[in-house]
């Protein structure tokens, strides 16, 4: 049984958390497969929420089932598709469930998933939900009810080190810590020194900072996210490296780039902790975090 990840954060261990990407059907035996490879090789699992727009099985069900599985998952919750009722109620739910960590955020636009006509909510923001869910532990909901049973969440946020406006970044950065988020996990991170001088800032409060992770398949890939991704810095040298790659073995270099960052920012302490994201492609990651020696 996996430990809490509260305590993990609080071990002074480097922290390794990984993604489950939620089927777009019922069909859930892909997923299985991946929460028992991983369950053991990670700290936390999260279960991405209707990502990039694209509906899919719910977080809230994904996670009772890592539960029972015998992980520690980490509920993401987006405010794209939910208003605060709503929210408020996924979250009692999820503690009912055994579900400790969440991962709040905002949501990525309605125009980037398969569902263009849908009304977005957005009735909350990131920050906004950050402290709902601490509201809801002091006893009482948004509209100031008394609740019959609280919650006790380990709350997480998201972070863009790598982000144009660094000034903008470090202000939401405080904004969701003063809201009461106990963890970051990052953007796709690639420039090592822009994570590093996000980390000066970082360091100075009390939050745990994973280092995102994004494992390239392809030098198109990597092209992509440079040309097309707000708050991704892909150096020019990891695109050749990419491209460089054996037919066939593209995947394999970018397993060894991600094992190659997870290693430097472990022995260089530049981060606590790294979060892998290797979407679709979630058994790589025992092998990649071999290769790192993690």
């Amino acid at each position: 049984m996996s430990r809490p990840f509260k305590d993990v954060l609080t071990s002074g261990e480097f922290v390794i958390t990984s993604e489950i990407g939620p089927p777009k059907g019922t069909n859930i035996d892909k997923m299985l497969h991946h929460i028992e490879l991983l369950k053991d090789k990670v700290h936390g699992m999260n279960v991405t929420d209707n990502q990039s727009s694209v509906m899919r099985l719910s977080s809230l069900a994904v996670c009772h089932i890592i539960k029972d599985h015998g992980g520690e998952p980490i509920l993401q919750m987006t405010c794209r598709d939910r208003n605060r009722m709503a929210l408020q109620s996924d979250l009692l739910s999820a503690y009912v469930l055994g579900v400790r960590n969440v991962l709040c955020l905002t949501g990525d636009h309605i125009s980037l998933g398969d569902h263009k006509g849908s009304k977005q909510v957005f009735d909350l923001d990131s920050v906004q939900l950050i402290a709902a869910t601490r509201n809801l532990e002091q006893g009482q909901d948004l509209g100031g009810n008394k609740l019959d049973g609280g919650v006790e969440f380990c709350i997480g946020a998201t972070a863009t080190p790598e982000a144009d406006n660094m000034d903008s970044q470090l202000l939401k950065f405080r904004k969701k810590i003063k809201a009461g988020a106990e963890f970051f996990q990052t953007q796709a991170v690639y420039d090592m020194d822009m994570l590093k001088k996000f980390m000066e800032h970082a360091r100075q409060s009390n939050t745990k900072v994973l280092a995102g992770i994004l494992v390239f398949v392809s030098a198109g890939m990597a092209k992509y996210l440079n040309a097309n991704v707000a708050g991704v810095t892909v150096p020019q040298e990891l695109i050749d490296e990419m491209a460089g790659a054996e037919k066939g073995k593209a995947l394999q270099k970018g397993m060894e780039i991600a094992a190659r960052q997870i290693k430097q920012i472990k022995d260089e302490n530049i981060c606590p902790g790294v979060h892998i994201m290797a979407i679709g492609k979630e058994e790589i990651v025992p092998e990649i975090l071999d290769m790192a020696g993690v």
